[in-house]
């Protein structure tokens, strides 16, 4: 009998959706915890199931637990991206906006759709991703208050206690800084990719940070094309017929953090990355936008991140002169 259990996640709970071929569908509700996992587990052996395939949204924080208990049960466990269930419920027409009702649409998006499984990231991995998101979190409360010094408050005592707040956050950020290079450093093959990464013209340390955290393990991309759609960064055409003929636009469905830690790099290095250099003043002259053009270099530039964590080589201003001329 074939299994499907979807899980809508939220901040304090879990609501859950048991889909088994004849029978009703089984709803159940966990608190987002240890002891919630324990009581899910137990939902599942009650009713005798074994192979049950699970379906979550990628949420980040509050599904990754629950996600590691299920695999390390044994159970097959598929984290899928929200944008693909969204899509699923829009091809469904579904109306209904509830948890238990998104339990259920995930539960049948998984029985419908076969998701792929999913490997859980290493623990140092896991970690890394953590102290660089928390640092993503501190700078932007750093320009929120930098945002509101600046707005002419004519307080003197609320000037003081937002300067305050700033020199805390900048100590803070520091020392979150000084881990992460210390966490990189403990681990080889962490240390590694990010030498390979920060031999690019155009990444530094800190976007180097930010693509380890967010890319998490590039050998489950087979393409860079598919590294690029991960990030939203695939360009979408809409076109229909002889009278639709509508701009083509980056999908934008994909990993935001992934494309904000570009975004900045990829103006640095169509000024200064001899490939990319040439390449962004070719859309230029072509008549594209600055906004397009930096869209298209962020798309080459992860491309190069694609190709020098798979090879392992640092990268090559000289690689097109190498190549074989086309006959």
């Amino acid at each position: 009998m074939s299994s499907y259990l979807g899980i809508d996640v939220s901040k304090d709970w879990l609501d859950v959706v048991l889909l088994r071929d004849g029978l009703a569908a089984e709803k159940g509700q966990f608190d987002n915890n240890f002891q919630g996992f324990r009581q899910l587990q137990h939902f599942l052996k009650k009713r005798k199931v074994k192979a049950v395939q699970v379906c979550l949204e990628a949420t980040g924080y509050y599904g990754l637990e629950v996600a590691l208990f299920l695999h390390q049960a044994a159970y097959r466990v598929s984290v899928v991206n929200p944008a693909r269930i969204k899509a699923y419920a829009e091809s469904q027409l579904s109306r209904t906006k509830t948890d238990t009702g998104d339990a259920a649409l995930i539960a049948d998006f998984c029985r419908t759709q076969q998701p792929e499984a999913w490997t859980p990231p290493p623990p140092e991995q896991r970690e890394l991703q953590a102290l660089v998101r928390h640092l993503q979190n501190l700078n932007d409360m750093r320009q929120q208050e930098l945002n509101r010094r600046q707005a002419g408050i004519p307080s003197e005592t609320l000037l003081k206690t937002l300067d305050d707040h700033i020199a805390f956050l900048d100590q803070h950020i520091a020392d979150l800084l000084r881990q992460i290079r210390d966490h990189i450093q403990q681990h080889p093959h962490l240390r590694q990719q990010h030498d390979l990464l920060t031999s690019i013209p155009g990444i530094g340390d800190l976007t180097a940070f930010k693509l380890l955290a967010e890319i998490v393990d590039v050998t489950a991309f087979d393409s860079a094309r598919q590294l690029a759609a991960f990030a939203g960064l695939t360009p979408r055409e809409r076109r229909s017929g002889s009278s639709v003929r509508g701009r083509s636009r980056l999908s934008k469905r994909g990993s935001s953090r992934l494309r904000n830690a570009l975004y900045f790099p990829a103006i640095v290095a169509q000024r200064y990355n001899p490939i990319l250099q040439p390449f962004a003043q070719r859309l230029l002259a072509a008549g594209k936008s600055k906004l397009q053009v930096i869209a298209a270099v962020m798309r080459k530039l992860l491309h190069l991140v694609f190709g020098i964590l798979k090879s392992g080589q640092p990268f090559d201003p000289h690689y097109l002169d190498k190549q074989p001329a086309l006959p």
